[in-house]
């Protein structure tokens, strides 16, 4: 998902029939420019510039309760799961400015059910994925946010959720990520996402770390 760490690119369905290393190979593969343009709705813009990464503000949570405040009333039932999630959901951990949504409906291809109502309370739809778990993402227009949507059981949900949970209780792998974010973050970028994929091999152990300690299934209960 765009500007958000993620591995795979490719659906559940295409990767059953992909050779185990090509598999991998496409999973840790950073998107291509090409890859970018297909998904995005409107002008790619570049960013070329670092990253602005601040330390973690008591705001955040609060910023997150009006926006789920605004989409539940524009959404009612369809709403089957929204969290706060990404790294303006971990208490003391520094971040982009940006705070990241989680929300569930039934079927995120079924755009007419949710992307109406969404746009007349604000939110703009700028990131169409249907190789990656159909995927969307809503830009706000008053604050800085990114929205994403997937549908009910997808793997995904669960993948963002552990990595949440984990770093709000583990604070050597909090502090872990939080310094190659800051590393990384003085890089030019020539997009965000690429900064996001330069990150992944460092979440993908961390995320082995939570399930190796039985965190999957917490979050599962959760």
């Amino acid at each position: 998902m765009t500007e958000t760490d993620r591995t795979t690119k490719v659906s559940a369905k295409e990767s059953s029939s992909i050779p185990a290393e090509q598999a991998e190979a496409i999973q840790h593969a950073p998107m291509t420019v090409e890859q970018l343009r297909a998904v995005h709705i409107g002008d790619l813009v570049p960013h070329n510039a670092p990253i602005h990464v601040v330390e973690y503000d008591q705001e955040w949570p609060q910023l997150f309760e009006l926006q789920a405040k605004r989409i539940r009333t524009a959404l009612g039932e369809r709403i089957l799961l929204l969290e706060h999630v990404g790294s303006t959901s971990v208490p003391g951990l520094a971040a982009k400015p940006r705070i990241d949504l989680l929300l569930v409906v039934a079927d995120s291809t079924d755009e007419s059910a949710y992307v109406p109502a969404l746009e007349a309370a604000g939110y703009v739809l700028h990131i169409r994925e249907p190789a990656w778990y159909e995927h969307r993402k809503f830009n706000g227009s008053d604050i800085a946010l990114n929205l994403h949507v997937f549908s009910a059981g997808c793997p995904e949900i669960d993948r963002m959720l552990l990595f949440r949970d984990w770093l709000r209780s583990h604070s050597p792998d909090r502090e872990l990520y939080e310094r190659t974010k800051r590393e990384l973050a003085q890089r030019n970028w020539t997009y965000t996402q690429n900064y996001a994929d330069a990150k992944t091999a460092l979440v993908e152990e961390i995320l082995a770390r939570a399930r190796g300690m039985g965190g999957q299934k917490a979050c599962g209960e959760g």
